[in-house]
């Protein structure tokens, strides 16, 4: 799990548009394959799946006490190809949906 420690409060719609605006085009650009994600705000945070190619979750990503981000990944695709794209395209849109300036430090715990 990655944390994201920011200087504000996390709105969950606002992240899943965000999320949404930018996500599946960012991906087919640098897969090369058009692959749709479903990216669903959920009572505090945001789910990614893909239930065309996957069973579960690919990513839980939940808005904790008003100034965290905690990114989970589903332990069941670790090394797939398309999942590691999507997790880099992710990290780097986190990145800056808050802004660099209004990120605390990023903690990445087992």
């Amino acid at each position: 799990m990655k944390i994201i420690h920011i200087k504000g409060p996390v709105n969950v719609d606002e992240l899943s548009s965000f999320l949404k605006q930018d996500l599946n085009r960012l991906f087919e650009e640098r897969r090369q394959k058009a692959i749709q994600f479903d990216i669903e705000p959920k009572e505090q945070g945001v789910q990614i799946t893909c239930p065309a190619l996957y069973d579960s979750i690919l990513f839980d990503i939940q808005a904790v006490n008003d100034n965290e981000i905690h990114i989970v990944k589903s332990e069941h695709y670790t090394d797939d190809v398309n999942v590691l794209t999507l997790e880099d395209i992710i990290n780097n849109l986190l990145m800056k949906y808050p802004g660099r300036d209004d990120i605390s430090y990023i903690e990445e715990e087992s």
